[in-house]
């Protein structure tokens, strides 16, 4: 099937997550920006809260294409040891790409969240979502930063996917929900009609919507 648009695909990935409404201990991490839109009807389904849980990736120096880890919401890093160990990379090159990154994580942090603070995961079922998953390397990125918050658990949901990419990811996180895998998959945007990119003042309206929705 292809979705009508982010709300649609959003309003029917809510169905596959029924069993979490209304539970104190959930909370909704959307990746920015096409994650929002789907997340936000996720999280008025569920009566949860949401927030952004922003990625960066590191890459290396002069090939940065190639990750040699990457950073998320709540100051977390995770660092690929087989690249590091393999090109030799020296901490200080680490610590300087991680400075870069870090202040655009936290720059798209205020833009997005303004002066609220992030969610707390911990001890909490933290329900990752994106509008799709293709390759799913920067979920797989997210999924890992996220252990290190110390969630009860983590679930990853989209919409539409890969099958051979959840598959993959169901042996990393608890539960991996993709509503739809069609094959052959090519692409994301092909399962959608209107895919039109998700601009950063919907991401702030968005979150602020939810933060209001949940305070009524």
């Amino acid at each position: 099937m292809r979705y009508q648009d982010r709300t649609e695909a959003g309003r029917l990935l809510a169905e596959r997550l029924a069993k979490y409404k209304n539970r104190p201990d959930v909370v909704i991490l959307a990746l920015p920006r096409g994650g929002v839109p789907v997340a936000y009807e996720v999280a008025q389904a569920l009566n949860a809260p949401l927030d952004v849980f922003v990625v960066r990736k590191l890459g290396v120096p002069g090939q940065e294409e190639l990750a040699m880890g990457a950073i998320a919401s709540g100051g977390v890093r995770v660092l690929n040891e087989d690249v590091v160990q393999m090109l030799r990379i020296p901490e200080v090159v680490i610590e300087a790409t991680a400075m870069i990154e870090t202040e655009e994580l936290e720059r798209r942090e205020r833009l997005y969240r303004g002066d609220r603070p992030g969610l707390d995961a911990q001890g909490r079922v933290a329900i990752l979502i994106d509008d799709g998953l293709a390759t799913g390397s920067t979920m797989r990125a997210a999924a890992v930063a996220l252990r290190r918050l110390q969630p009860s658990r983590v679930v990853i949901a989209v919409p539409v996917a890969a099958g051979s990419t959840c598959d993959e990811l169901s042996n990393e996180v608890d539960e991996v929900i993709c509503a739809e895998t069609p094959e052959p998959f090519y692409a994301i945007s092909l399962w959608y009609r209107d895919f039109t990119q998700t601009t950063d003042d919907e991401v702030r309206e968005l979150l602020a919507r939810s933060v209001r929705s949940i305070a009524a």
